[in-house]
């Protein structure tokens, strides 16, 4: 039986890995789980799950819910309470679906104490991928990949020599927006922006399918993930979301992987890896849908993952910036303070006032990271 910690229990991801230990519940056994603010959700998840530990965001949050958990819980709040269930507790694999920056802290203590990470979390990797997969290497740690693209890859790769690959290409649906112009995303809304035509995703990830962040994201963490360098990683449009991510080798032979758009199946194979156990996803008909298509990546009409490529390259705590400015442009979307495509631009500016510092560690990734939120709340 494997024992599971779950950093970010009531997202999108949270939610769906407890879809898969519901349906194979004599495979696993939750050890602890960390939410944000719904505590409403968590506290259903707990007493469901029976946890040993559990954290919050605050300690207000806190002490509203501890008088609604089991006795036997202990509870935790704040950045420390992330690594304690992270780090702290039983389990060899560490589910994290939190969403942003902070799960960097709670990732490095889990790789610390030799746990496996089945990660979700791109901001991880993309913001400090030289010090994860380095402390991942010394701990003999394996990062074990959750995004429908990267799960495609690792299965593509699976028994293959990586010396013999010639490209890699994700695949991208291209996200609300995809078949407007330029003219026409001046006047889309929060609630456009919002309703994914493949994918359920929490809103911050669905915001950035639609501007190509995401997309963006991805490449850095492959990168990360497969020891690639950047001239290797292509991104190709699919509006399907069939073919979740392919690979190329030097003899032309192309791998890919296909699936029905269901984020259990990835889920699910990062925790049953190396083996494959029965999904309850709906199995992919070929004949049904019947075409599948393909276009070329446009990155002056997504010019977020251009950016997202420079930074790759230019390393350092670029990245960094990159990941923290989008964050808060998008959260100033949602709320209505700023449009659609002044997220680019909040982005694009942070990114020309910053001095990149190269190889850094953890507290001037966090230096980047806190001075781009102040400068992207200004623009």
């Amino acid at each position: 039986m494997k024992r599971i910690a779950l950093i970010g229990s009531t997202g999108s991801i949270g939610t769906q890995t407890l879809d898969v230990l519901r349906a194979h519940p004599e495979s696993f056994c939750l050890e602890g789980m960390a939410a944000g603010t719904n505590t409403d959700l968590l506290v259903q998840q707990v007493h469901e799950f029976r946890p040993k530990k559990v954290s919050v965001a605050t300690r207000e949050l806190a002490e509203r819910v501890r008088p609604q958990l089991p006795e036997n819980v202990k509870l935790y709040y704040g950045e420390q309470g992330l690594i304690e269930v992270a780090a702290g507790t039983d389990a060899d694999t560490v589910v994290m679906a939190i969403v942003g920056s902070a799960g960097l802290p709670a990732t490095l203590a889990a790789i610390e104490e030799g746990k496996q990470i089945a990660l979700a979390n791109k901001e991880t990797l993309v913001t400090a991928g030289h010090l994860v997969t380095e402390l991942a290497r010394q701990k003999e740690v394996a990062l074990l990949p959750v995004d429908s693209e990267h799960s495609a890859i690792f299965q593509c790769l699976n028994g293959e020599r990586a010396e013999e690959v010639e490209q890699i290409t994700l695949t991208a649906s291209g996200g609300s927006f995809r078949d407007l112009t330029r003219e026409q995303l001046r006047h889309v809304t929060v609630e456009d922006a919002l309703k994914h035509p493949n994918w359920s995703m929490g809103a911050k990830i669905t915001i950035d399918s639609a501007t190509m962040v995401n997309k963006g994201l991805e490449v850095i963490e492959a990168r990360w993930l497969f020891d690639l360098p950047f001239e290797k990683i292509g991104v190709l449009l699919h509006p399907e979301s069939i073919i979740h991510s392919f690979v190329e080798y030097r003899d032309g032979s192309v791998i890919a992987q296909l699936g029905t758009p269901d984020m259990r199946v990835p889920i699910q194979y990062a925790l049953s890896y190396p083996h494959r156990w029965t999904s309850q996803a709906r199995r992919l008909s070929l004949a049904e849908v019947g075409k599948l298509h393909f276009r070329e990546m446009d990155l002056v009409r997504f010019p977020c993952l251009r950016l997202a490529y420079e930074c790759g390259k230019i390393g350092g705590t670029a990245t960094s910036v990159y990941n923290a400015a989008n964050e808060v442009a998008v959260a100033r979307f949602l709320n209505g303070s700023i449009s659609f495509l002044e997220i680019e631009t909040i982005i694009e500016k942070a990114l020309s006032r910053h001095h990149v510092q190269s190889c850094p560690d953890l507290e001037t990734i966090r230096d980047a990271d806190r001075w781009a939120r102040a400068v992207a709340e200004t623009l």
